[in-house]
This record gives C-alpha cells, sequence and structure tokens, in this order.
C-alpha cells in the first residue's frame, strides 16, 4: 500500500502558476571570472528530533564558501571522506557537460578527490547533491548553492529554507533510503534542526530561497498570515505571482523562491506548516521583530528578474516527439537502470539535434506519484491540449498516479545527458536514462 505521505502533488502550485511571463535572453558578463567551489562529503552531528542526542549522518560541507556570481567559470574541488563511494550531482545547473554523474564522473571512492570546471550560465538556488547510486546507504545530504545576479534584487534579507527528511530505527539511528523502512516515523528539519524561527524586521523585504531536501517525498509548505510571492522555480526565475493560500508544492530537490513583505504588526507570527499527505507537522514561525521598521511603507511590487540563455518561443510544430513510460513494474523493460547498471554504452533513449525543440510524453504506469528530473537543461510544462506550455521552467516534475504530461525543452547544449525517475515513496529505487544531442 502506498504511504499517504506519497499522494502530494504540484497541483496545488500549478494551479496558481497561470499569468506568468518570462522576459528575454541576456547575454553572459564579459567579466566572468575564475573561482573555485571547494566542497567535502563527511559525517557530521544532528539533532533530528528536539530533545533527543545527536546522530552521525552523511552531510556535504562548502568549505571555503567563496560567493557564487553569474559569470564565474568555477573550478569545483571534492573530497569524499566518508567510507563509501559517492557521486556528486548538480541540480539547476544546465549544460554542465564536464559534471554530468555517470558520463564524465564517476564516483569518487572514500578517501578521494575530484576535480572539474563549469560555467554559472544563470543566477539562481541551485543543489549539489549525493544521492544518486546512494540507496540503501544512509541518507544523503543535499547542499544549496546561492548564484547571485549582476544586479541582485532589492531585498533586506536572503535565506536558504532547507527542508529534509529520516527516518529513525528503534535505536535511534537513521535509516536507509530506497529500501522499505515499515512503519518508523517520519522526521523533518529545517536548516538542520527541528523547527527554526526566521526573523523578519517591519516594512522589509526578505527573500526565502525554499529547497525539497526530502529522500523521495513531494511536500507543501504552508505560510500562514502573509501573501507569498513566487519569483523562481527550480533555479529560473518566474514572473512574481502569489502562491495560492500561502502554499508552496514542492518536487525532491525542487526549490521555490518567494518574496515575503512584513507587513505584519512587530512582536508577532506566523506558522510554517508542513503538509505531506498525513497530520501537518509545525516547521517553525515567520517571526516580526520590535526593530524599528526598515522604511516608512512597504516597497512597491517587484520587477520579474531577467532570464539567461532560454528561449522565450519554443517550436512545436516541428519537435522530435518521444514516449516515455515511467513506473513500470521491470525497469529493464523500458531501459531504465539502477545507477550501478548504467553505463553510457548502453544506449540514449532518443537523439536530438542540437537546437531543436523536444517534447516529451511522459506516462506514469505505477500505482503512486512518479518523479522525473532531467538533466542538462530545464523544460517548459505543455497545456493539456498540446496548444502552448505552463509559462514557468523546471526542471523536476511529479505526475500522479496513471496521469500523462507532455515536457519541452531546447535541445542546446551538446551531450549525454541523465534523465531520473523513481516513485515519490521512501524505499523506491532511482532509476536512470540518458539522452543524446549532438
Amino acid at each position: 500500500m502506498t504511504h499517504p505521505r506519497a499522494a502530494v502533488t504540484r497541483r496545488t502550485l500549478l494551479a496558481g502558476l497561470g499569468g506568468l511571463t518570462f522576459s528575454g535572453t541576456l547575454p553572459l558578463p564579459s567579466n566572468a571570472a575564475g573561482k573555485s567551489l571547494t566542497l567535502r562529503a563527511a559525517a557530521e552531528p544532528v539533532v533530528l528530533k528536539a530533545g533527543t542526542e545527536p546522530v552521525s549522518r552523511p552531510a556535504l560541507l562548502w568549505t571555503d564558501k567563496a560567493p557564487l556570481q553569474r559569470g564565474d567559470e568555477l573550478t569545483v574541488r571534492f573530497e569524499n571522506t566518508l567510507q563509501q563511494p559517492v557521486l556528486l550531482t548538480f541540480r539547476g545547473l544546465d549544460g554542465a557537460a564536464a559534471a554530468e554523474p555517470l558520463v564524465a564522473r564517476r564516483p569518487v571512492p572514500p578517501g578521494g578527490k575530484d576535480e572539474f570546471k563549469v560555467s554559472l550560465r544563470s543566477a539562481g538556488t541551485l543543489l549539489a547533491d549525493l544521492r544518486l547510486g546512494a540507496d540503501g546507504s544512509a541518507p544523503m545530504p543535499v547542499l544549496p548553492l546561492v548564484v547571485q545576479d549582476d544586479k541582485p534584487l532589492q531585498v533586506d534579507g536572503d535565506e536558504v529554507v532547507l527542508i529534509e527528511d529520516a527516518r529513525l530505527s528503534p535505536t535511534g539511528q537513521p535509516l536507509a533510503a530506497g529500501v522499505d523502512a515499515g512503519d518508523a516515523p517520519w522526521l523533518y528539519t529545517i536548516n538542520g534542526k527541528p523547527s527554526a524561527d526566521i526573523t523578519l524586521r517591519p516594512n522589509g523585504r526578505f527573500r526565502l530561497r525554499f529547497i525539497n531536501g526530502c529522500q523521495r517525498g513531494v511536500i507543501a509548505v504552508r505560510i500562514d498570515s502573509y501573501d507569498v510571492r513566487v519569483i523562481g522555480l527550480d533555479g529560473q526565475p518566474a514572473e512574481p505571482f502569489l502562491a495560492r493560500g500561502g502554499t508552496l508544492v514542492l518536487t525532491p530537490g525542487g526549490r521555490v523562491d518567494v518574496l515575503i513583505d512584513a507587513t505584519q504588526p512587530p512582536g508577532s507570527s506566523a506558522a510554517l506548516t508542513l503538509l505531506d499527505g498525513g497530520k501537518p507537522t509545525p516547521l517553525g514561525r515567520l517571526v516580526t521583530s520590535s526593530e524599528p521598521p526598515l522604511r516608512a511603507t512597504p516597497l512597491p511590487p517587484p520587477s520579474p528578474l531577467p532570464v539567461y540563455g532560454l528561449p522565450a518561443q519554443l517550436p512545436l510544430g516541428s519537435a522530435l516527439r518521444v514516449e516515455l513510460p515511467l513506473g513500470a513494474l521491470a525497469p529493464a523493460q523500458f531501459d531504465w537502470f539502477a545507477p550501478d547498471k548504467f553505463v553510457p554504452a548502453s544506449g540514449p533513449a532518443f537523439q536530438a539535434k542540437r537546437g531543436r525543440t523536444v517534447v516529451l510524453t511522459l506516462t506514469n504506469r505505477a500505482t503512486q506519484p512518479m518523479v522525473f528530473h532531467l538533466h542538462g537543461h530545464h523544460f517548459r510544462l505543455l497545456d493539456r491540449l498540446d496548444d502552448g506550455w505552463k509559462p514557468f521552467w523546471l526542471d523536476t516534475l511529479a505526475i500522479d498516479a496513471g496521469q500523462t504530461h507532455r515536457i519541452a525543452f531546447a535541445a542546446e547544449y551538446p551531450g549525454l545527458w541523465l534523465m531520473e525517475a523513481f516513485a515519490a515513496k521512501w524505499s523506491a529505487p532511482r532509476l536512470v536514462r540518458s539522452y543524446l544531442v549532438s
């Protein structure tokens, strides 16, 4: 039986996205800087439940903390100090062929190191991720990476809100993802703690970058008492719009950037509540401080953020169209592979010439929601009648049992790229296959 937590979908979010538009593509800055990004996989103590002792859990650490800027040319240095091989993956970093897992990069053994170069083509909220190929091991972490724009948005605070889940054995140790956890309780953390308060100063504007760092689950976060203005999805800008009911729906690895104008009275608080299909879980609060207001009145509505490297139009009439079933009981039947069984020579699911539009028809044949993640490119979600698209970009999509969605993207970046699929269920295996842009 599917756990009720797996039943949450993106419907609430998608229903509120009807009026989005995007601005035109802008060039890369001419003063691109060479920087390093140093990451280390290590075990760290974490408190998963208030009043309990810390437990050791894998973490992904950003050791040099150098600010990241759009246009930067990064030398990524990665060190694995865990007792198992790990595979570094980036989410939201389009066209980074040198970083592509299982193609350009292999798992790094215990004590090993890796180094490669990538370009930061756009600003936004990215993720570094260690989960691909880690089924059956201790739950692996994600690490938020914020890439700033040339002209930052006017805000009075900018904070990541990372939500992660865990399940504990009777002895209090974290259980492995990708295997059956029985009736072990679910625990959630916000920024590594069982709960957290986020302080807002009166009449200030604050950017909150919500991230679903859960292992498999689709979640929603409800923000009480405030207008919640969405400005970005999955690391790409959106024309600002209000989230319906103050509720954000996030796929695993999904990111939603929002603006909050602190218009509530000093000393007041607003609840942050997690919704996963079960009992609502308190995550924390937005607390309005008693400090003097930052300005006499709130700021006016924001302008859209600039979009980089994504086309204004997708020619659907001449698109390459591909059927891609998901959720088959026998994955090999449809050439989906466990990460440790995948080899580039297995052959891509499809091949597209550079510059051509690709339309994928994703049909969920499973009895539970499926999650689909596209590497290398962001995509549009097409309308049901295939006469247009939703006005936002995504890199991950949740598809309910028995449903079909069509997505479209411009095959801009040459190379072999992965696609990931898994059920929104703790015990579900991660599966991959590839596509080729030539």
